[in-house]
C-alpha cells in the first residue's frame, strides 16, 4: 500500500485525538521538568495567594458558602464518588449485557488510577504549606489526583455516551460537560489550598492524555467490532 493510500485511511478525528494526546503528554512532561528544576515556584505561589484575602493567607476569597461550594465541587474528583459512579455505570452495562464496554470502562478508570499513584509516588512533591489546607490530604501533590481522575473518569464516560449518540449537539454537550466538571474540580483544589496550580495543570494534562488514548483505543475497537454495538432498545 502506498503512503498516500494509508494516509487516506486515517480518519481526521482519530488523527486529531492522537495529536491532542501527544500535546497533553508533552505538556505533562514540560510541567514535570519545570517542577523538578524549581522554576514554577513564583507561578504557584502567586496564583495560590491570589485566591486568598489580601494580607491574610488563612482566609480564602469570598464568603463562607463559596468555600463550602468548593468542597462540594472537589468531591466530583474524589475517589469515593468516582468509584461509585464507575461501579454504577459498569453494573448498568452488565445488565444490558455490554460486557466489552464494561471491561473497557473499568480498564480506563483503574488504569488511570494506577498511573496517578505511580506518578505521585515517583515525584513525591510536598503539598503546599503557604496557606492552610481547606480539607484533609493524605498523599503527595504532583500531579493532582482529583484533577487527573476527574479528567479520566468524566471524559471517558462522556466519550462512551457520545459513541451512542447520533446527534452532534448532544455529543458536544457530553464532552463539554465533562470538561467543565474537570476544570471545576481542579480550580477547587487550588482554592482549598491542597494543591499547587502546577499540580492541577499536570493532573489535567495526564488525565486528558490517558482519556484521549483510551478514546483512540475505543475507536479502533469499534472498527473491529471489539466494543459492544449500541442497539436501540425500542427495536427489540
Amino acid at each position: 500500500m502506498h503512503l498516500p493510500d494509508a494516509l487516506r485511511r486515517i480518519e481526521i478525528s482519530s488523527l486529531v485525538l492522537l495529536l491532542l494526546a501527544i500535546a497533553a503528554i508533552w505538556g505533562f512532561a514540560a510541567l514535570a521538568e519545570e517542577m523538578i528544576e524549581g522554576d514554577l515556584t513564583h507561578f504557584d505561589e502567586s496564583l495560590l495567594l491570589a485566591l486568598r484575602a489580601p494580607g491574610n493567607p488563612e482566609d480564602p476569597l469570598g464568603p463562607v458558602w463559596v468555600e463550602e461550594a468548593m468542597r462540594d465541587l472537589t468531591a466530583l474528583g474524589g475517589a469515593t464518588l468516582l468509584s461509585l459512579i464507575t461501579a454504577a455505570t459498569a453494573i448498568a452495562f452488565l445488565l444490558r449485557r455490554r460486557f466489552r464496554d464494561t471491561a473497557f470502562l473499568l480498564t480506563a478508570v483503574i488504569g488511570g488510577r494506577v498511573l496517578g499513584v505511580i506518578a505521585k509516588t515517583g515525584f513525591s512533591r510536598p503539598r503546599p504549606d503557604l496557606v492552610p489546607h481547606g480539607m484533609e490530604v493524605y498523599s503527595h501533590a504532583f500531579p493532582s489526583g482529583h484533577s487527573m481522575m476527574a479528567a479520566v473518569t468524566w471524559l471517558t464516560l462522556a466519550v462512551m455516551l457520545a459513541r451512542a449518540e447520533p446527534r452532534l449537539r448532544l455529543k458536544v454537550f457530553y464532552l463539554a460537560l465533562a470538561a467543565l466538571i474537570t476544570c471545576a474540580v481542579g480550580i477547587s483544589r487550588v482554592y482549598l489550598g491542597v494543591h499547587w496550580p502546577s499540580d492541577v495543570l499536570a493532573g489535567w494534562a495526564a488525565g486528558a492524555a490517558w482519556a484521549l488514548l483510551c478514546a483512540l483505543v475505543a475507536r479502533w475497537l469499534d472498527k473491529r467490532h471489539g466494543l459492544d454495538r449500541v442497539e436501540d432498545e425500542t427495536a427489540r
